[in-house]
């Protein structure tokens, strides 16, 4: 009776193979649901979406500068399209970039998706291709700007100067940062395109401060990838004449981009909503430089090229509030 009874009955075996079966098949699935997980954000960190929200943003203000009727409904759809166009093509160069700069992230940057291998080298060029043919597709058929295809236009002037930069201009150093800025500044213009105006001097004037902010926060940033740049011989201004020339160029070109926020009301161009939100990035600007100058270690000056995107976003809130 004993030998009969240490042995499982058939019941047992049943359930606790199917027990055995169902917990193999949940840990099989959330593995992959893990790695599918891991996947998406992967890509999704391969594009910088905030850069992207950014420069849609900036589509929509440099719209509104010279808007002065009513929205309608075909503006609506203009305006969506260019945020559209902004954000893919701006996603598709960071792509491409990080494509090209996978060699040095692994000493830079070993942490993004593709050195760290979540994203294949050849996953990011098609990514980056799908999203340029949504981008340039999103600016032909912007109605107010197709009877002269001029977002067409700007759009493919856009993507070409980017691909110029990460292709060959970064090995430039200052020249290159200037190809980056020019792309940055690039959508207050489109937005007028957009909506069918011309170019006014505000337009321009708010291209130029997005211009000289963020060629400061380029300079910045070769401080913070001095090592891998040197390593490949790119010619960045760090590179080139050392961290503290990096670190006060960068603090001369926000300091400027400071100086320059203050002409839109001495011009009576904007209302007085633009201060308060101009005030904080110009603040934030100025603290930036000075903490860069007086510490242009690596950390720190990781620390001021992330800083400086939050005071761009409160200088493109104030150059939105102050066209209302």
């Amino acid at each position: 009776m004993s030998s009969l009874s240490s042995k499982p009955y058939l019941p047992q075996l049943i359930y606790a193979n199917l027990f055995e079966s169902i917990w193999w098949l949940d840990q099989s699935l959330g593995s992959q649901r893990n790695r599918k997980t891991g996947r998406v954000a992967g890509f999704i960190r391969l594009v910088r979406p905030l850069n992207g929200l950014m420069m849609g943003f900036a589509v929509i203000v440099g719209a509104s500068l010279v808007l002065e009727e009513p929205l309608t409904a075909e503006v609506a759809l203009s305006l969506f399209l260019g945020f559209v166009t902004a954000f893919t093509l701006a996603s598709a160069s960071m792509a491409v970039n990080d494509y090209y700069d996978r060699e040095i992230d692994k000493i830079n940057e070993p942490d993004r998706p593709i050195p760290s291998g979540v994203v294949e080298p050849r996953e990011s060029l098609v990514f980056a291709g799908v999203l340029a043919v949504i981008g340039l597709s999103a600016a032909f058929l912007t109605p107010i700007g197709q009877s002269d295809l001029s977002c067409l236009t700007v759009a493919l002037f856009s993507l070409v100067v980017s691909l110029s930069y990460t292709t060959k201009g970064k090995r430039t150093g200052l020249p290159g940062n200037f190809l980056v800025s020019a792309c940055v500044a690039v959508p207050f213009i489109y937005g007028s395109f957009a909506v069918g105006r011309n170019l006014r001097t505000i337009a321009v004037l708010f291209a130029a401060l997005a211009f000289l902010s963020i060629t400061g926060r380029e300079v910045a940033k070769g401080i913070v990838d001095v090592e891998g740049d040197r390593s490949k011989d790119i010619g960045t201004v760090a590179v080139s004449h050392g961290e503290k020339t990096a670190a006060c160029v960068a603090a001369i070109l926000f300091l400027s981009a400071v100086g320059l926020s203050l002409l839109p009301p001495i011009l009576g161009s904007v209302s007085f909503m633009y201060v308060p939100f101009v005030a904080v990035a110009d603040l934030g600007f100025t603290a930036s430089s000075v903490m860069l100058v007086r510490d242009h270690t690596r950390g720190n000056a990781k620390r001021i090229k992330n800083l400086a995107l939050l005071w761009m976003s409160f200088a493109l809130i104030a150059f939105f509030a102050g066209s209302l």
